[in-house]
């Protein structure tokens, strides 16, 4: 009977033992993949960002440049004082000015660390305006 119980208590101690280095590596296991997701996600969302505020810089040269031709063609239509090309060109301005807020709420989102894919969201809605302003333009 002692035999008995000693061979029990020998064979439980050891499942004990084993089951817990295991347990020990799989926490390392879990930490380790943990930590790894974690630099990857901050590495990923980096070069998504640099790629987000190489973006915006080609969209402030688009609003600049356009805003330099809206300025060029201004004093064509006030100088006319015909009140239908002024409202045909401060519509049009309406449209730029729409454009730059559009790359303004990038440049805050970019600057305040949202998200990459609400970034993104606004970058295409800045797109969207600049070429609702580079047609507003063509119109006039």
């Amino acid at each position: 009977m002692k035999k008995s119980r000693l061979n029990l208590f020998k064979s439980t101690s050891m499942l004990i033992s084993i089951v817990g280095i295991i347990m020990i590596v799989s926490t390392i296991i879990v930490v380790a993949y943990v930590s790894f997701s974690m630099v990857s996600s901050g590495l990923t969302n980096d070069i998504s960002s640099g790629n987000q505020y190489d973006d915006l810089a080609q969209l402030e040269n688009d609003y600049n440049n356009l805003s330099l031709k809206f300025d060029e063609i201004k004093s064509s239509y006030y100088d006319g004082k015909d009140t239908n090309s002024i409202d045909e060109y401060n519509t049009a301005k309406l449209e730029l000015t729409r454009a730059g807020t559009a790359i303004d709420n990038v440049k805050s989102a970019l600057d305040s660390g949202k998200p990459s894919n609400e970034v993104d969201s606004r970058l295409d809605f800045a797109n969207k305006q600049i070429q609702k302003a580079k047609e507003a333009y063509e119109s006039l």
